[in-house]
C-alpha cells in the first residue's frame, strides 16, 4: 500500500517547506499572506523580519500554534498604506517565506541589499555610556586610523550606546585584517567609549560581517548592556510611553503580554525580537492598529514550556519590552545628509553637531556608488528638541543642498474610546485582560478559517 509513503512525503514537504498564500481579493485595504508550516524557533520572527525589510506595514496579524503547526496570517500594506500590486514583489514575499531564497534566513543581512558587499568589509561592535559629541569622538578616531566608513548604525537608549560600523581601508579598499591594526582600532575605540563618564564599561569587538541581522544584533546589544534597567547617564529614572502588562493564564500554561503604545514603523518586529532573544516562544497572538495607536497580544511560554514564574521575572519582561520599543523611537528632529562621500566627511558633521550642541540619538549611514546618503536624529545636549535656528546654522554650515530637515507628519488628532483591555493595561494588567484577549483570538482567527469575514 502506497498511503504511508504518501503521507510521509506531505508531512517532510509541510515541515521542510512552509506554505505561504498571498491573498489580494478577500480584504479591500490590505495584501493578506498566510504562512503555514512545521512550528520551528524564530519562524515567527523570520516572517516579521523579511515583510519590514521591504519597507511593508503589518497592519493586522493573527498567529496560531497548535502542537508542532503553526498558521500566521498578516495584513499588509506598502509605505503608502496600498494593497501590494507589484507581482515582483508578491513573488519575492511568496518564495522567501516559502523557503526558496537564502535572503528568507533571519541571520543574514539581505535587508541592505549587498550581502556581498558586506564580506568585504571589517564590522566593528560599539557599546558604553552614552555623551553628547561621543559620536564624533568615534568618527574622528576612524578617521585618524585610516578607516572608511561605508555603512553603520547607532542607538542610544537609556544613557547607553549601541552601534554597528562597517569600515574599510582608506588607501586599498580592502577589509582590515591585519590582527595589530584590528588590536589597535579596538583599543583606541575602547577608550574613547569608556571616557572620563562610564559607569558600566565600554565594549569594542570587530566581528565577521556575515553576522547576525544588524537590527536585531542591536538589540542583542543593548540587552546584553543591561540598557532595560530604567537608569539613564544622570542617575535620573527614565519613563516609557509603551503601555505593558504582563500576567499568568494559569488554567493553560500561557503568559499573556498586552502592549498598548503609539504606532510607528518596525514596531512588530522590535517586540517579537525582544521576545525571540528573552527566550519566548509565541504560540498565539493578535496584532491590530487603530489611528496612531498598536495594540498587540501574545501567548507565550519559555522554550522548556513553562510560563513566567515570579514577579520579578514579570517586571524584567515589562522593562525589556519597553526597552526594545523606546530604542527605535528616538526622540529629536530627523536629519538627511546627502552628498559625494569623502574622507572624514562623518568626522566633520558630526563634530558640526557638536559644536552647536546637538546630540545624536540615533543614525543610519549608507555609502552607495561613492555617495553617502545618512540619517539621525538630533536633541540638543539637555535632550530636549533642538531650536530651529540652531538646526538652520547647522543646515547653512554644512550646505542646503545637502543636509535638509525632514518635517514629519503629526499624529491623528482623535483618538478611539478607550477599550476595556487598554483600560486593564493602563491599570497594569488585571485579569481581565488574557480573557478579553482570549476571546479576541478565537474570533480572528475564524476569520482566517472562513466562518466570520472582516477586513476593517
Amino acid at each position: 500500500m502506497e498511503w504511508p509513503d504518501e503521507y510521509q512525503k506531505l508531512v517532510n514537504t509541510m515541515m521542510n517547506d512552509p506554505r505561504v498564500v498571498i491573498d489580494n481579493v478577500v480584504c479591500a485595504t490590505a495584501t493578506v499572506v498566510r504562512v503555514n508550516s512545521a512550528r520551528k524557533r524564530g519562524m515567527l520572527l523570520e516572517a516579521v523580519q523579511l515583510l519590514t525589510d521591504l519597507d511593508l506595514t503589518i497592519k493586522k496579524g493573527y498567529i496560531s500554534s497548535d502542537g508542532r503547526w503553526f498558521m500566521d496570517v498578516f495584513h499588509v500594506a506598502d509605505g503608502c498604506g496600498h494593497k501590494l500590486a507589484d507581482p515582483a514583489l508578491l513573488s519575492r514575499i511568496e518564495r522567501s517565506l516559502g523557503g526558496e531564497a537564502a535572503s528568507s534566513s533571519p541571520d543574514d543581512n539581505s535587508h541592505d541589499g549587498d550581502v556581498g558587499g558586506l564580506a568585504a568589509l571589517t564590522a566593528l561592535e560599539l557599546t558604553g555610556t552614552d555623551r553628547p559629541g561621543l559620536l564624533s569622538e568615534v568618527f574622528a578616531v576612524l578617521r585618524d586610523l585610516e578607516c572608511n566608513v561605508v555603512e553603520a548604525k547607532v542607538w542610544t537608549h537609556n544613557g547607553r550606546i549601541a552601534s554597528l560600523i562597517f569600515v574599510k581601508d582608506h588607501d586599498s579598499g580592502s577589509p582590515i585584517a591585519d590582527a595589530h591594526r584590528v588590536h589597535r582600532i579596538e583599543v583606541r575605540l575602547r577608550n574613547v567609549l569608556r571616557g572620563d563618564h562610564d559607569v558600566r564599561g565600554a565594549k569594542t569587538t570587530v566581528v565577521s560581517p556575515s553576522m547576525t541581522h544588524s537590527d536585531r544584533r542591536l538589540h542583542q546589544l543593548m540587552f546584553a548592556d543591561r540598557d532595560y534597567e530604567r537608569v539613564s547617564s544622570n542617575g535620573a529614572s527614565s519613563s516609557s510611553n509603551a503601555l505593558v502588562a504582563v500576567q499568568n493564564w494559569t488554567g493553560r500554561g500561557y503568559s499573556v503580554v498586552s502592549v498598548n503604545c503609539r504606532d510607528r514603523p518596525k514596531l512588530l518586529f522590535d517586540v517579537v525580537c525582544t521576545l525571540t532573544d528573552m527566550e519566548y516562544v509565541v504560540f498565539h497572538g493578535t496584532i491590530g492598529t487603530d489611528a496612531d495607536r498598536a495594540y498587540q497580544e501574545f501567548y507565550i511560554r519559555h522554550m522548556d514550556g513553562s510560563p513566567i514564574s515570579s514577579e520579578a521575572e514579570r517586571q524584567r519582561v515589562i522593562q525589556c519590552l519597553q526597552a526594545g520599543i523606546e530604542r527605535r523611537a528616538s526622540e529629536g528632529l530627523r536629519l538627511e545628509l546627502s552628498m559625494p562621500d569623502r574622507r572624514g566627511l562623518l568626522a566633520d558633521v558630526t563634530r558640526t553637531f557638536r559644536e552647536n550642541s546637538l546630540s545624536v540619538t540615533t543614525a543610519e549611514i549608507t555609502t552607495e556608488a561613492g555617495e553617502a546618503r545618512n540619517e539621525f536624529r538630533v536633541t540638543g545636549t539637555d535632550g530636549q528638541l533642538p531650536d530651529r535656528r540652531v538646526i538652520n546654522a547647522v543646515i547653512e554650515r554644512i550646505g542646503k543642498d545637502h543636509l535638509k530637515l525632514k518635517e514629519e507628519r503629526a499624529p491623528p488628532s482623535h483618538q478611539k474610546a478607550t477599550a476595556p483591555r487598554e483600560e486593564a493595561a493602563e491599570r497594569g494588567g488585571g485579569g481581565v485582560v488574557g480573557l478579553l484577549g482570549l476571546g479576541n483570538l478565537v474570533m480572528r482567527n475564524l476569520y482566517y478559517l472562513g466562518l466570520v469575514r472582516s477586513c476593517s
